[in-house]
């Protein structure tokens, strides 16, 4: 059990940079140089929802630590913008531009593509779900051992 689950782990990595290498290449495709991968994946999470920076962490939408970093980049190449909440001064509020939008939805179509080409591959949406369910119990061990400290 124990090298299957270290397995397990190292498949999660390679698939989640394999990943992240596709989305690359999408954006070279649609010729998008100015924000990164991880950046895409924000925008794309990010889609028609105004959220506060943290709502964005806690959902998962962003892994890294270097949160601030990566919005500034996605506002200056025009693609986010950020306001001060009005409820809360200390809460910053962040939504797609036209710009973001307009890479949402070619985002959108490469993902629609990539599900496509899934579905040619013989993959089945109940293959997904039965594949994602000791995923998502291997996320709740690991957080609830992370809790624990």
């Amino acid at each position: 059990m124990k090298d299957l689950y270290l397995d397990m782990v190292s498949s999660i990595e390679r698939t989640h940079r394999l990943f992240l290498e596709v989305v690359k290449n999408e954006l070279d495709r649609l010729g998008v140089y100015d924000i990164n991968n991880v950046q895409a994946l924000v925008l794309y999470y990010i889609g028609k929802s105004q959220l506060t920076v943290s709502e964005l962490m806690s959902r998962g939408y962003y892994l890294g630590s270097n949160v601030s970093y990566n919005l500034r980049k996605m506002v200056q190449g025009g693609y986010v913008e950020q306001t001060t909440s009005v409820h809360d001064r200390r809460a910053t509020i962040i939504k797609l531009t036209a710009r973001g939008l307009d890479f949402y939805k070619k985002f959108d179509a490469a993902l629609n593509r990539q599900v496509d080409l899934l579905r040619e591959k013989g993959v089945q949406e109940v293959s997904l779900k039965e594949a994602a369910g000791p995923l998502l119990q291997v996320e709740s061990l690991w957080t609830e051992l992370l809790l624990r400290r």
